[in-house]
């Protein structure tokens, strides 16, 4: 048996072991880093051109807004392939419309949705339609309108579309815009799901009425096709607003 200074070499090698795992355990002092339990999901429409939803299943995507109408002059040519896609691959699903305020009104817009695709129905794995909010991609910001004309348009296609089924659309749009276009209005806090546009690290400040919202963009890009969404909740939570 070999002696290191009188020390028997099999302890000093037992000793130096245990050393080197107290430094490591110094060393790291912080948190375990656990990857978070929010449902991931995508939006999307025509411009991804054929997707593979059984690969954007299998990458752990739970749900998605797939667009399914624009004004009343625009159905989206891949919404039924998309759509059927995702209920095919298990996903929940819901569809989306993005509102022209300037063409008609909110009731005939909602109206329009409802008849292409935008519907909604109890069963867990239907989402609210959710009305797509945001700058005139052809003219000015607001389209037009003044806020409280706005808030108007808003309200009427809210409602029809709750007339219709029994639910509130989900409302997308970015603080920036609905603070510009409908003056921040809170009206639509205790009904309407809020699904915020913010590409940045955290969510930012939410517009008037939502002390939070059910549904983050939070990048127009990245591993999965569209844009990429986080559910503030469980899965089980986002079951409960597929079933009213």
């Amino acid at each position: 048996m070999g002696l290191n200074g009188g020390i028997p070499v099999r302890t000093m090698m037992r000793l130096l072991s245990l050393l080197t795992l107290s430094a490591a355990s110094l060393a790291y002092a912080g948190p375990t880093l656990v990857k978070r339990a929010d449902p991931q999901g995508i939006d999307v429409s025509h411009f991804q051109g054929t997707i593979s939803w059984g690969t954007v299943a299998a990458d752990g995507v739970a749900f998605a807004f797939i667009k399914a109408t624009e004004g009343t002059t625009f159905l989206d040519p891949n919404f039924s392939a998309n759509y059927n896609g995702a209920t095919g691959a298990g996903l929940i699903r819901g569809a989306y419309h993005f509102a022209h305020p300037d063409a008609s009104s909110g009731a005939t817009q909602a109206n329009y949705f409802l008849a292409h695709g935008g519907g909604w129905s109890s069963d867990g794995i239907t989402l609210p339609g959710a009305l797509d909010l945001e700058a005139n991609p052809s003219g000015a910001e607001c389209y037009g309108l003044s806020t409280s004309a706005m808030v108007a348009w808003i309200s009427d296609f809210s409602n029809t579309y709750h007339a219709a089924t029994g639910v509130y659309p989900v409302i997308y749009t970015t603080t920036s815009w609905w603070t510009s276009c409908t003056g921040n209005s809170a009206a639509f806090g205790g009904t309407n799901p809020l699904w915020i546009a913010r590409y940045a690290s955290s969510i930012g400040t939410l517009p008037a009425g939502w002390s939070v919202a059910s549904f983050w963009q939070y990048a127009d890009s990245g591993p999965n096709p569209g844009d990429q969404d986080l559910f503030n909740g469980s899965l089980a939570g986002l079951q409960s607003i597929a079933r009213g």
